[in-house]
């Protein structure tokens, strides 16, 4: 953490400065006032005037320097915090799809919230604690001379010091509810987009989300610092209460001195040592403890830090500017990474196919015939092991991310939606949208049947990842935002699979015109989908099996036939459990 903590380097050393120059002033108020007692009161060779000035003085001082790095250390930690967040963010938005194929969401989120902010609480009580142990050395020098009722009389003043505290936790409480409501809206903007990576992925979005992530932690930076200068400003107080009990040991150290029982000013100098020795002692234990949380929470930060991406711009990468959407995959095989496997098994092997500019190819398949993965290709959510996938001849690694995925939007199987309003998610893939094209898209994607419906329309905030909308009507939104984009390349996986038969021939009727001089490629499972495409490609085993027209497929292809068959008894029976669900409750 040095860089970061070196990038505040001059306030950083100028804060411990100040604290050590705040530790000589506690050193000192001992010293002054056993120099009062015996000179003043039993030597009688000088007035005590001018050492109630000195000691009045010294704690002054000590309190200003005590506010000020304290409330510039916690400064320090809040930005190191700020900062780290947005580091560990930004990174995790350039990792590639692999990686979150093997990484829970829960870690990723628990390494960015509690394990950044076990670091910053490490680093903002350390320094402290260290410049406050070598008040230990100094308190050593009066053990031996301890009496246990002047330790009494001077722990007289902890009352006090509870009714600060109270006074401390009233103000705290409520700034404590504001940083951890606003730790909340970081947690739900990395959640939200480490599941929804794909859909940022595929409006290569990267960056906006880094900037929203930003605004919400330099929101919580500041609810933070507001905290700590809650703190500073009674801290100081809480400290100093204890010395007014020097009064008290006076009144009954100068009585044990004209007994002879023991020397008055040395006496009452170890009581004020004793009080400085409480707070090392009382937070050795607790700095310990956060040493070793954040010492693990370093290493799994830097566990996911030290992790490159695997798929990023090569050298020399050039955009991809107004592409006709010609698409080639030529001799294409790539198998997933599974964690444990010993041999990776392809699903796609030696896969070639070819979609003419304006185009619209349907892939029909078996499950696990490696139809998806073929959607995954082509914006480059992964690379192929060998072979090439191109666009106007270009080969994707060459091409640079933010442009190919401009320029080739993917409509998933599974709509991810943000926790916000329908327009601003139909906006996502445009966001400077006009309200006109927004709800034209919703138009073309017969989302606007349901919208309309709400009682907030379009302004309708959605539950998180848009639970609380049917999964029709979720992938409606997730297709108006896609038509949104415009793009010249469309790949729609299973895109319609969630809706029923006659929104779908609605939605078909609208992408029929929307994909005239547009390659689409389309995961079909239904015949409804199969008619919107100009030729069929059948896959199995990772290969091109079967390539024609519907009509031809169906005539001279009996594998086609027994996928068709399949699909549609599953869907049946998909319907008659909709069916059996909506008797039940009613539900739409």
């Amino acid at each position: 953490m040095l860089p970061l903590l070196l990038s505040s380097k001059p306030r950083f050393f100028g804060s411990l400065a100040a604290a050590f120059v705040a530790l000589v002033a506690a050193v000192l108020i001992p010293r002054v006032t056993m120099n009062a007692i015996d000179d003043a009161l039993i030597a009688r060779t000088s007035s005590l005037a001018p050492y109630i000035w000195a000691l009045l003085g010294l704690a002054l001082f000590r309190s200003i320097l005590t506010f000020g790095y304290r409330s510039s250390l916690y400064g320090i930690a809040y930005r190191l915090e700020y900062d780290l967040r947005v580091i560990v963010f930004e990174h995790l938005t350039r990792m590639s799809f692999s990686f979150y194929d093997r990484v829970q969401s829960g870690q990723l989120i628990s390494r960015a919230n509690s394990d950044i902010r076990s670091v910053q609480m490490f680093l903002t009580f350390a320094p402290l604690v260290s410049l406050s142990l070598l008040s230990f050395v100094v308190a050593l020098v009066f053990m031996f001379s301890i009496h246990v009722g002047l330790t009494m009389v001077a722990l007289s003043t902890i009352p006090f010091v509870y009714l600060a505290g109270i006074k401390l936790r009233n103000h705290t409480f409520p700034l404590s509810w504001i940083v951890q409501a606003r730790m909340a809206d970081i947690a739900t903007i990395v959640d939200e987009n480490v599941n929804g990576v794909r859909v940022v992925k595929s409006f290569a979005a990267e960056q906006s989300q880094v900037d929203e992530l930003a605004g919400a932690a330099q929101r919580l930076q500041w609810a933070s610092v507001r905290t700590a200068m809650t703190r500073a400003r009674y801290a100081p107080l809480m400290e100093n209460l204890p010395r007014l009990g020097l009064a008290a040991v006076l009144l009954y150290g100068g009585w044990l001195a004209i007994e002879g029982e023991i020397t008055v000013g040395a006496i009452v100098a170890f009581n004020a040592y004793v009080i400085m020795l409480q707070a090392p002692f009382r937070l050795l234990g607790m700095i310990t403890m956060l040493g070793q949380r954040a010492a693990a929470s370093a290493a799994r930060i830097y566990e996911i830090l030290d992790e490159p991406p695997e798929i990023v711009d090569r050298p020399g990468a050039v955009d991809l500017v107004a592409p006709r959407g010609e698409i080639d995959f030529d001799d294409v095989t790539f198998a997933y990474r599974r964690p444990g496997a010993e041999q990776d098994e392809p699903v796609l092997e030696h896969f070639s196919l070819h979609l003419a500019p304006g185009e619209t190819v349907a892939i029909v398949g078996r499950t696990g015939s490696g139809k998806s993965t073929i959607a995954r290709l082509l914006p480059r959510f992964y690379d192929v092991d060998s072979g090439s996938v191109r666009v106007d001849g270009h080969d994707v690694r060459d091409l640079t991310l933010g442009s190919l995925r401009a320029n080739v939007a993917v409509v998933l199987d599974e709509p991810f939606l943000f926790s916000t309003t329908i327009r601003e998610n139909i906006a996502y893939s445009r966001p400077d949208a006009s309200t006109d094209d927004v709800e034209a898209a919703a138009r073309a994607a017969h989302a606007d049947e349901f919208i309309d419906d709400l009682p907030m329309g379009y302004e309708t905030i959605i539950g998180e990842r848009g639970y609380d909308l049917s999964g029709g009507q979720r992938q409606r939104i997730a297709i108006a935002r896609t038509l949104l984009a415009n793009p010249p390349v469309l790949v729609l996986d299973d895109a319609t699979s969630a809706v029923d038969v006659q929104v779908e021939e609605h939605i078909h009727g609208a992408l029929g015109n929307l994909l005239e001089g547009r390659t689409t490629l389309v995961i079909a499972h239904r015949l409804s989908t199969i008619n919107l495409a100009d030729r069929v490609v059948l896959v199995e085993g990772g290969r091109v099996v079967a390539d024609g027209t519907h009509a031809e497929l169906m005539a001279a292809e009996p594998r086609y036939v027994e996928v068709l068959a399949r699909a549609a008894y599953d869907r049946d029976a998909h319907d008659r459990d909709d069916a059996a669900e909506l008797a039940v409750t009613g539900s739409d």
